[in-house]
């Protein structure tokens, strides 16, 4: 059994609030969740109104289908024109 986890920090710049960021933040993390078997956590940025940390975890027989998935994770989020990814990495367990 494979664990992978993709973390991915991203800048917000339309956010002037944290209740905007929220409804940003929320609105990716429901889209992940409908089109992928992840889990996802928020897990940094949480204070702030124009950054945010995104966890997604995937766990699976081959580390190729993880790592196809979170890859299509990432690509997601890259494609959100509402954010721009400032980094991320990829690890297996």
């Amino acid at each position: 059994m494979i664990v992978g986890v993709l973390e991915v920090t991203f800048h917000i710049p339309a956010a002037q609030s944290l209740k905007d960021k929220r409804k940003i933040v929320r609105s990716l993390k429901d889209r992940i969740r409908q089109r992928f078997n992840v889990s996802l956590a928020e897990t940094g940025g949480q204070s702030t109104w124009q950054s945010c940390t995104l966890a997604a975890a995937s766990v699976a027989e081959q580390r190729a289908a993880v790592e196809r998935e979170l890859h299509r994770v990432l690509d997601l989020i890259d494609s959100d024109p509402l954010v721009e990814t400032v980094d991320h990495w990829i690890d297996f367990y």
